[in-house]
Formats: structure tokens, C-alpha cells, sequence
């Protein structure tokens, strides 16, 4: 059975990917979009209405006249460092326009809806593998934007009925694995197409941090194909319809990677040397964070099938084509 799912934030990197994912199971995604961060030609698998998830009445007017049975909540500001220096505007954004979608799919009648949720809202890790059961102690104002969304949806759930399940990334990470869509950032923040980006344009990469206690010093962290955690959205989805109990689910592989590992991987692919500068350490930066992820596993039926040379071969790949096309104007915008 078809079903038409409201996608809010779809032209972003994780967004566009399981837009993409949905029409390949047989879904009709729909996205909303303002295009502050997203990129209009990232909306090829359904239509794009270029709107804002805070404007009430056209959110409930799409919700209805377009008979949605789900929403995927992408839309959210996502910078760590930024959120700590403007935080009004991560509670504006996050926090205020999820309450403005959630009651207007209540008013709709929409009662389904999965939130991209963050491992921002544990805080520094308590222990590890970081599980379900952790403390959820969030240390900047992007992750308690994350986990006031994910307690307002537990309440809606228990006042009116909501069904909802939270899923909390790792570090999304690799490209559509036909080159259609991909990672780009403005700005790049992400480790793993710095270091492309190092080592095509012969710069130096800045390590920030060598000095952890880790085996190499460099911090360590989970790395997870966007590929699967688009997988993840549409199991959860199936969990939902099915009368699954609402929750949350860490997505990670449960394997971490040193700064020097990713580099290493980025080197064997592009057989290019990455030139890298050692910096001090970023405040809040945590040593190590790995998923423990046996819940999304055992309750989604989840299985992430990428691992760290697959992820770094498919952000290559798109490096080189499709994000070259787009960025000299190239490529396909939305119909």
C-alpha cells in the first residue's frame, strides 16, 4: 500500500537521502523545505513545497489536503558550535517550529510521526558504548533542543495520542551509493569530507586534538552511512503501522574511528597523502562516542551494511561528480 509521507527538512543531506529511500519502497514523499540549509536540486523522489514547518496553516493544510500518513521530522538547525553561540535561534528553530508541526498534525489528524534526534542529548558520555539507558544530559543548546522535542513528543503521546519514535544519530556520514544525491554543506563541518576535500586540494586538514586518551590521541567516533540510517526511517515507519510502542533508538554501528583512522581510509581510496596541522582540543569534545545500538537492531530489525572504506568510497565518489556538477550549476532542481 502506498502511503504519502510528509518529509519536513527533505532537501537536506539525511532528508534527501531517505526521500529517495521512501519512493524506492513504494512511498510518496512529499517535502517541505525552506532551502535555508537545503538544497532544491537534493528533491528528486516526490514533490517539494518550499515552506517552513513554523507556518501552522500551511503545514495542516498540506497535512490534509494531501491525505499524509506520516511525518519524518529533518528540519533543524545543526551546527554544535554555532548552537552555543546563538541559542535563541536553535530553540526558535528546533524547538518552537516542532511544536507549531506537532499540533498541526494533531489538528490534521496525523498520528504517526519519526524524529531525527541526536546523540547530542546525552552529554559526555557516562559510559560506553553509549546506550538507551544513558543519562540524557545534553551539554549545548543543539542537543537540548533535540531532547525538548523528544519529550514533547512523549507527552503529545500520552495526552492525545501520538505515536512517535526518536532516532538518535551518530555521525551520518558517505553519499547515495548511485552518485544522485550527497553530502554539501555551507559551511563543511563534517570530518570526513574535510579530509576529501584535504586531500584533493592538496591543504592541510587541522586535527583538533591529539592528545586524548585514546590509542592514536586522536578522538574517536561512530560513523554511519547515510544510506542506513535512511533504512532506519522506513523500518521505524513499518514499526509504527504496526502498533511498535513509541520510544527512541540510538543509530551507530557500535564501531568507533580515530580522526588518523578516517584519515588512513580517505588515503587508501584517493591514494592521495592528506597533509594535516595538530590543534588544541575543542571544548565539549568527548574523547570517544559509540553507539550502542542493539535495540534498533533487535526491535527495527535494523542492520547497518556499510562500513568505514565503504562510507569514505561513496563520499568520494560523489565529491568528484555530482557535487562538482551542482556546485558549477549543474544537476536537476525540483519539478
Amino acid at each position: 500500500m502506498v502511503s504519502r509521507i510528509f518529509v519536513a527538512g527533505g532537501a537536506g543531506y539525511i532528508g534527501s537521502h531517505t526521500a529517495k529511500a521512501l519512493a524506492r519502497a513504494g512511498h510518496d514523499p512529499i517535502t517541505i523545505d525552506d532551502l535555508s540549509t537545503g538544497n532544491e536540486w537534493a528533491v528528486r523522489w516526490g514533490r517539494l513545497i518550499r515552506g517552513d514547518i513554523g507556518d501552522r496553516e500551511l503545514v495542516e493544510r498540506v497535512l490534509r489536503s494531501e491525505q499524509i500518513d506520516s511525518i519524518l521530522h529533518f528540519a533543524a538547525c545543526a551546527y554544535v558550535g554555532e548552537s552555543m553561540t546563538d541559542p535563541q535561534k536553535y530553540f526558535r528553530n528546533n524547538v518552537v517550529n516542532s511544536l507549531s508541526l506537532l499540533d498541526a498534525a494533531r489538528a490534521a489528524g496525523v498520528r504517526k510521526i519519526v524524529f531525527s534526534s541526536s546523540c547530542a542529548t546525552y552529554g559526555e558520555p557516562q559510559h560506553l558504548p553509549l546506550d538507551e539507558t544513558h543519562p540524557q544530559l545534553p551539554v549545548n543548546p543543539y542537543g537540548e533542543s533535540k531532547l525538548f522535542v523528544e519529550k514533547a513528543m512523549r507527552w503529545y503521546g500520552a495526552a492525545y495520542g501520538l505515536q512517535w519514535i526518536a532516532l538518535r544519530y551518530f555521525n551520518a556520514a558517505g553519499a547515495d551509493m548511485d552518485g544522485e544525491i550527497g553530502e554539501m554543506h555551507q559551511p563543511e563541518t563534517h570530518l570526513i569530507p574535510l579530509v576529501i576535500e584535504a586531500a584533493r586540494q592538496g591543504e592541510r586538514l587541522r586535527i583538533f586534538g591529539a592528545d586524548y586518551p585514546t590509542p592514536d590521541g586522536t578522538a574517536i567516533r561512530d560513523y554511519i552511512h547515510v544510506e542506513d540510517l535512511a533504512q532506519a526511517h522506513i523500518l521505524a515507519l513499518k514499526y509504527l503501522s504496526r502498533g511498535g510502542e513509541s520510544g527512541a533508538f540510538n543509530l551507530g554501528t557500535g564501531r568507533g574511528y580515530s580522526v588518523r583512522e578516517v584519515i588512513a581510509a580517505v588515503e587508501r581510496c584517493t591514494e592521495k597523502k592528506v597533509a594535516f596541522t595538530e590543534e588544541d582540543r575543542r571544548a565539549g569534545d568527548p574523547a570517544v562516542l559509540v553507539a550502542g545500538a542493539e535495540r534498533a537492531r533487535s526491535v527495527l530489525g535494523w542492520q547497518p551494511g556499510h562500513d568505514l572504506d565503504s562510507i569514505v568510497a561513496t563520499a568520494w565518489a560523489w565529491t568528484c561528480g555530482g557535487a562538482d556538477r551542482y556546485r558549477s550549476g549543474g544537476g536537476h532542481g525540483s519539478e
